[in-house]
């Protein structure tokens, strides 16, 4: 299915983009990788940076001539240290040889316990980057007033989530995706809460134009078959709202006609 879509200028045919978090070895995220077929990898800076656990040699295992970085501030609890952890995480995309890559999945989370994304300091955070000539990728709470807000100051997608990142309970704020999806001019992206494959197709099925799955695929028993699994879902889903589904009926409607039956 031929059917790309652009991100600040650049053009992806892939819609399902992916972490690099939380997987067993390195070689199984890079096996993950290859089989979800996705075309967008986001990177922890700080985890990164400080060798964290997971982590080492991370950087280096992805090959970045075929994947582009979206470089993202989780950990950072106020806007001021998401701002920095940003510029940190352009030079660390140039550093790897991706000198045009001004992208930012932009993560304020001072919540620690359920991990919600704080508004204010997410739309702050916001304001600032994109004067300085970030494409914004704003991670937030599925609030469609908020998402208008964050493209009007001109982030480059919003991305709400389906439920609390890394819980697997699924799309659980569809109403409110839909509402952002039909006001959105830029790209929609469902982060957060997808736990299998019919989770992910719903979320292309409402019409969001790109998913972000981690958890659901590091943390299976085989991540390279679930990356798979939630490719061809994306995939599926995708097609399925271009196709356009039949209405939703109170009653019953024969897929047969009744002319020609035997006694009329």
């Amino acid at each position: 299915m031929d059917d790309p879509v652009a991100i600040a200028g650049k053009t992806f045919r892939s819609r399902l983009m992916t972490g690099s978090g939380k997987y067993r070895t390195v070689e199984e995220m890079q096996r993950s990788i290859a089989a979800s077929r996705c075309e967008i990898v986001t990177v922890a800076v700080r985890r990164v940076q400080n060798n964290a656990p997971g982590h080492e040699g991370l950087a280096e295992a992805i090959d970045w001539q075929k994947i582009w970085m979206l470089p993202n501030t989780a950990g950072c609890q106020t806007a001021e240290e998401a701002i920095r952890v940003a510029r940190l995480g352009r030079e660390m995309a140039k550093i790897l040889g991706q000198e045009d890559n001004n992208f930012v999945k932009l993560e304020v989370i001072a919540d620690p316990k359920y991990l919600l994304p704080d508004p204010i300091g997410t739309l702050k955070a916001a304001e600032q980057l994109v004067k300085e000539g970030f494409a914004v990728l704003p991670y937030i709470n599925a609030d469609p007033i908020l998402a208008k807000h964050l493209e009007e100051v001109g982030c480059a997608t919003v991305m709400p989530l389906g439920s609390p990142i890394g819980s697997g309970q699924g799309i659980e704020t569809a109403a409110n995706i839909r509402i952002i999806v039909e006001n959105a001019k830029i790209p929609v992206v469902v982060d957060a809460g997808i736990g299998v494959p019919s989770e992910a197709a719903q979320a292309m099925e409402i019409g969001a134009d790109f998913v972000l799955i981690n958890s659901a695929i590091a943390l299976a028993k085989n991540p390279p078959a679930m990356a798979c699994a939630m490719a061809n879902a994306v995939e599926a889903g995708r097609l399925a709202y271009l196709s356009g589904r039949i209405p939703v009926q109170g009653g019953a409607s024969a897929s047969s006609p009744l002319t020609g039956m035997v006694g009329q």
